[in-house]
């Protein structure tokens, strides 16, 4: 059986670095809008969740537009003679998209149920903005954004239409795991997709158990739950 392993390499590296870059876009927009009360905090709000609700292929088709050699940053490309479309990094651009919103929900939700009496204790004895960001906000926030940053794994790992639409399936290039997935089955080649399937599962599988793991490990270290 003619078996390539290809795609669980750019697999990996398309999920690492997405998922690096969403976690820290991700915090920095969760922290931002937690503070925002502007009159458009609503409408950015909105933007920054429509990846979630939208079929992959229509955030696929927006990133077309934007990075196309019409768009606006394609055109910019282009003056530097290179293109984003249809390469590997258009991949993870796809994968940090779709997967954002996740990140940016649920450390925003982290951030929000942090009891403000607290951040106001250390204010009031001095502490700068940054080292209330650093020493308060963010420890008492870590076991959401463990979680949130286990959701954008997660995504980034299964994401298919939007890569699909913006990188394509170049074998050895952008051939993700999912995309190799939907070939070998539209091909008839079930035993390549069911061993994608099952190491797709279990990268997921162990992910998760892990990341959950850690995170009451977190909870207990914070809140003191189960100490005596």
């Amino acid at each position: 059986m003619d078996f390539d392993i290809s795609p669980a390499w750019i697999s990996i590296k398309t999920v690492f670095i997405a998922t690096i870059i969403t976690f820290f876009v991700g915090i920095i927009a969760a922290y931002w809008m937690t503070n925002y009360e502007g009159k458009f905090r609503n409408i950015i709000d909105t933007v920054f969740t429509l990846p979630l609700v939208l079929p992959p292929t229509v955030v696929g088709f927006f990133l077309l537009i934007i990075f196309g050699k019409n768009g606006p940053i394609g055109k910019l490309l282009m003056k530097f003679g290179t293109s984003l479309i249809f390469s590997w990094p258009a991949a993870v651009v796809a994968a940090a998209v779709v997967s954002f919103p996740l990140m940016y929900r649920t450390t925003k939700g982290s951030f929000e149920q942090i009891d403000n009496n607290i951040i106001n204790a250390a204010r009031t004895l001095g502490v700068s903005e940054c080292k209330i960001f650093w020493k308060v906000i963010l420890p008492l926030a870590w076991p959401g954004i463990g979680a949130a940053t286990v959701l954008s794994f997660a995504r980034c790992l299964g994401e298919f239409g939007a890569t699909l639409m913006v990188a394509g399936n170049i074998p050895g290039k952008t051939q993700t795991i999912p995309i190799a997935i939907y070939f070998a089955a539209e091909n008839g080649e079930m035993g390549n997709a069911l061993i994608w399937v099952i190491l797709i599962v279990a990268i997921s599988t162990v992910m998760i158990f892990l990341m959950d793991y850690w995170n009451e490990r977190q909870k207990k270290n914070i809140y003191g739950v189960g100490r005596r």
